[in-house]
């Protein structure tokens, strides 16, 4: 069972949460119930809530679960003209994290809201009891990065005439990619809507860009040593975020955990769910202990 929360974010934009409620078990439940607390989960850059889906149910079991749509993103508002800073993702998280009542929370991000993630525990210990990074680096990606999106952007053959096109360009044609990657396509699948002439993403791609700037140009070293709280660094074997960066940022973070998941990508939670079921799991049950 899902549900849709409306939340206020910075400047009043509107923001879609969506809570996950399984039935809880008998020994256990959410928050309320017996349960270790609530977890909010965020997405990655062009990302939404729902690829949360998955993970958030079986942390249903336990927790209550929440997804959010970043501004810009999902069934979220996106302002014509922003902004789109690192500053008011931040704050959009904790409107979120404050007034769904969730804190102390665990925050759940891969790429941009991992970084995200880390930046509201860096500025509000007390509203974070626990934290997962998953495929986002603390160091600067470089500004060459933008013309190298726009590009990528521009090579897209939208509008898609189905869902298995957008499937197979993203899984399979993509001249960005190295070799086929279906679970690619499948998280691509999930940010089309279908229009009058055939799917396009949901998103702005011009907005896009203009919040990977925010934080690209930038590195996070110093938010990351601020961070408190259990953390643990997860990254995929074949994923953006390299080794010897992970274990840095693991050395870092005061109270840090590395794990790693073989035969996956940057899209860890896609690619091999169970793995990355168990890493998050075996941490939960230290991080939070009942």
């Amino acid at each position: 069972m899902v549900r849709r929360i409306d939340v206020s974010g910075g400047g009043g934009v509107r923001l879609a949460a969506w809570e996950f409620a399984d039935p809880p078990k008998a020994e256990g439940g959410p928050e309320g119930a017996g349960g270790p607390g609530a977890v909010l989960l965020l997405h990655g850059l062009m990302g939404r809530a729902a690829h949360w889906a998955e993970t958030a149910r079986w942390l249903s079991t336990r927790h209550r679960a929440v997804a959010l749509d970043l501004r810009g993103h999902g069934r979220s508002e996106r302002p014509v003209e922003g902004p789109f800073t690192r500053e008011v993702y931040v704050a959009d998280a904790q409107a979120a994290v404050e007034q769904l009542g969730l804190a102390p929370v665990t925050l759940v991000g891969h790429a941009m809201g991992a970084l995200v993630a880390w930046q509201l525990a860096a500025r509000r210990p007390d509203l974070v009891r626990a934290l997962v990074i998953c495929e986002m680096r603390a160091s600067a990606l470089g500004v060459a990065g933008r013309r190298e999106w726009g590009e990528w952007f521009k090579s897209w053959p939208v509008p898609f005439a189905t869902l298995a096109d957008v499937r197979k360009w993203f899984g399979e044609d993509d001249p960005a990619l190295e070799r086929p990657k279906p679970a690619r396509g499948d998280f691509y699948a999930e940010v089309m809507a279908e229009r009058s002439d055939g799917w396009r993403p949901v998103f702005s791609r011009r907005q896009m860009l203009l919040a990977r700037e925010t934080y690209a140009r930038d590195a996070h070293w110093e938010d990351l040593a601020l961070v408190q709280c259990p953390t643990l660094v997860v990254r995929g074997l074949d994923g953006e975020l390299g080794r010897a960066e992970a274990h840095e940022m693991v050395r870092v973070l005061p109270r840090g955990v590395y794990a790693e998941v073989h035969d996956a990508g940057h899209f860890v939670h896609y690619d091999q769910p169970d793995a990355w079921r168990r890493e998050v799991e075996r941490f939960l049950e230290t991080a939070l202990p009942a």
